[in-house]
């Protein structure tokens, strides 16, 4: 068992996760003070500062080691938790907010497979927090200690963690078939036209675009004009509503193409995305069970 105060480490926890002391404050259904009082408690006994005081608040290298430290507590009391409600079920009071199970998910994969992959975990009541980012970037919330584990693109197991590929993501370029004809002079993308259209990216980290004009046409620096619109489903219907072209998820965009309602701009390209499940590496009911919905989900979904 931990030597540390799990009430502090929880407080250490929330005021990072929620990006400050009053917010933690409410979560916690404690003072601000009481919050205040319990870090300096805790670092105190650590012997050295756990968060800097910057707009926003960011936990140091020892902060972040005591917030893997309190996800392996959460993890486990979630373990107990299963196990106990085989035994026991009317003894649970139910997990607390602050014991959340935290995972980071792209946009993408959250808005096709991922959530029904996790819709029986979440049914049988396992308090999950879904983190997302793009999918070049989840890893970073993993290796930083702020989730159990994460969908990325990164190939190689981090330090302490094992990693499971799930498929590869397919993405096709659409626009509306009257924009296509408008901007592109006909319904395909070529090599001396895409620049006449503008791209709608996810969020200035989304090198999808260009990543797709360049491998479609063999160019190795692409310039495009893009617009941002931070959610998957966002960016589908600002492509519906004629902002511009986007690369979107076949599995978002077969069925629109099918209906007509957009344009597949560049039949012969397909984008093949391979994702990773990458979690830590623990004997875990919980996170054997979020591997085996995950895995399980994307194998239906994915392209193998």
């Amino acid at each position: 068992m931990s030597t540390f105060d799990p009430d502090a480490l929880e407080c250490l926890a929330a005021i990072v996760e929620e990006g400050g002391f009053e917010r933690a404050a409410r979560r916690l259904s404690i003072t601000q003070s009481a919050v205040s009082q319990r870090l300096r408690a805790l670092e105190a006994q650590v012997g050295t500062v756990l968060i800097v005081r910057s707009r926003p608040l960011k936990a140091t290298s020892a902060g972040q080691l005591l917030l893997k430290h309190t996800k392996m507590l959460r993890l486990l009391r979630a373990d107990l938790e299963r196990d106990l409600k085989e035994l026991a079920p009317s003894s649970l009071r139910g997990a607390r907010e602050e014991e959340r199970i935290s995972i980071a998910i792209n946009a993408d994969s959250i808005a096709t497979w991922a959530l029904p992959a996790l819709t029986g975990l979440a049914q049988q009541g396992l308090p999950m927090e879904v983190i997302t980012d793009d999918q070049d970037f989840t890893h970073e919330w993993l290796r930083q200690g702020q989730v159990l584990g994460c969908v990325t693109t990164l190939k190689q197991a981090l330090r302490g963690c094992k990693v499971v590929p799930l498929g590869a993501m397919e993405y096709v370029a659409c626009a509306t078939p009257a924009l296509a004809l408008e901007r592109l002079g006909g319904a395909v993308l070529t090599a001396h036209n895409f620049r006449g259209i503008p791209f709608v990216a996810f969020n200035r980290k989304d090198d999808m675009q260009s990543e797709f004009v360049g491998k479609a046409f063999g160019l190795k620096r692409v310039m495009l004009n893009q617009l941002f619109v931070p959610s998957s489903e966002g960016q589908v219907r600002a492509v519906l509503a004629g902002w511009g072209a986007s690369v979107l998820p076949r599995l978002l965009a077969q069925g629109l193409i099918d209906q007509g309602l957009l344009a597949n701009l560049a039949p012969g390209c397909i984008l093949p995305i391979q994702l990773y499940w990458h979690c830590w590496n623990l004997e875990s009911e919980v996170l054997d069970a979020l591997t085996a919905a995950l895995t399980r989900s994307a194998g239906l979904a994915l392209a193998a």
